[in-house]
């Protein structure tokens, strides 16, 4: 079996989302990002799909929150440990 292109990790979208709405592009360069990227995806369990609406139609309101929760933070404890460890690499 190959797995599909169409396959993916559904917090990806929601951590770029919130990176969008947030502005991040304007706050941070395109290294710091990736890595945080990074650092924010490890700490959030994977949930793959293979459609986006499969978590539209099936996704209950409140689940969809709780993950929105999750995402910000480990955004926040990402954006932290990201600025600890480029202060101290500088």
């Amino acid at each position: 079996m190959i797995i599909s292109d169409d396959i993916h990790n559904y917090y990806e979208k929601l951590v770029t989302l919130h990176f969008s709405l947030s502005k991040f592009d304007e706050k941070y360069d395109d290294d710091f990002l990736a890595d945080l990227t990074c650092v924010v995806l490890n700490q959030l369990p994977a949930r793959y799909i293979r459609h986006e609406v499969d978590m539209a139609f099936f996704l209950p309101a409140s689940e969809r929150f709780e993950m929105e929760e999750k995402v910000k933070k480990a955004i926040s404890k990402a954006i932290e440990f990201m600025k600890i460890n480029h202060e101290a690499n500088e």
